[in-house]
């Protein structure tokens, strides 16, 4: 049975494609791009429930990892490209997540929801 596994694996191996189908490589950074995913999909919700500790956090991370990504050998670039992609939407989320503290969003949210009614009514008229 160990012959069949290992003559199975040899096999696997001698396929440039299958032997990094098979590798960390590959599986390392495909299952890590579900925080990347989940980030983009966050940038369509409300910005008061983005945490800015937590999104500062997953910016140095994707930074740190983006970086280590290129340090390795053989360099890991889709490891690189899901950080990349990771690193751009907790920056989004961080200039959404200031500019409703911080930068006034969050009262032009109120206005605007006090508004619109009174441009709806007007409109009907």
């Amino acid at each position: 049975m160990a012959a069949v596994v290992k003559a199975l694996n040899a096999k696997i191996r001698s396929n440039p494609v299958a032997n990094y189908l098979c590798s960390t490589h590959f599986w390392g950074p495909a299952s890590n791009f579900g925080i990347p995913i989940a980030a983009v999909l966050d940038t369509q919700k409300s910005p008061e429930l983005i945490s800015g500790q937590m999104t500062g956090a997953l910016t140095i991370y994707a930074f740190t990892f983006m970086r280590y990504a290129l340090a390795v050998t053989p360099r890991n670039y889709l490891l690189f490209g899901c950080h990349f992609v990771n690193a751009g939407a907790q920056l989004t989320q961080g200039y959404r997540y200031l500019d409703w503290h911080y930068w006034g969003g969050k009262e032009k949210a109120v206005q605007k929801a006090i508004t619109a009614p009174a441009a709806a009514a007007a409109i009907a008229k």
